[in-house]
């Protein structure tokens, strides 16, 4: 009994340190409802195979893997914002920019808004991402260069 209760404290300290951040990121790269879903999933799974994740260098990016399957199974995202959810009293933000940002891959979604609206380093989406720092710049440089011509914005 001792065993069981010291995997679920451990996986209970795991969950609090890793899924904000996993739900972040894959609702960067998947829009809300499916980023969510596939949080669910990958932490469902997580649990399912917690001896052997809890061994691994980066758990984290594993799970972010597993949810980037998850969400490509369910509907395919074509909107990033939910435009249900939307007041009044939320920030302007330019009309033209939700299909510019559909128009991303889902790496560059997710590397766009890491890096620019939660203000991650290029190492730590990397690390995330489970690819290296040089892919996360170029995910990004792309990303915005298409962003930049989606929206008519000169450099």
């Amino acid at each position: 009994m001792l065993r069981d209760d010291t995997a679920a404290a451990q996986f209970s300290d795991f969950i609090r340190k890793v899924e904000p951040r996993l739900r972040r990121a894959l609702t960067a790269g998947f829009g809300s409802e499916v980023g969510r879903e596939a949080t669910a999933e990958a932490l469902a799974y997580a649990w399912q195979h917690w001896e052997r994740i809890k061994t691994m260098g980066n758990p984290a990016g594993y799970l972010f893997r597993v949810g980037q399957g998850k969400a490509r199974r369910m509907r395919p995202l074509r909107v990033i914002a939910d435009r249900s959810r939307s007041t009044r009293s939320e920030v302007w933000v330019e009309p033209a920019l939700e299909p510019a940002l559909a128009g991303l891959t889902p790496q560059q979604r997710t590397v766009v808004a890491l890096v620019h609206a939660f203000d991650w380093s290029f190492g730590e989406v990397a690390n995330l991402m489970g690819v290296t720092k040089s892919t996360v710049q170029s995910y990004e440089k792309r990303a915005m260069e298409k962003l930049q011509k989606a929206l008519g914005v000169r450099r």
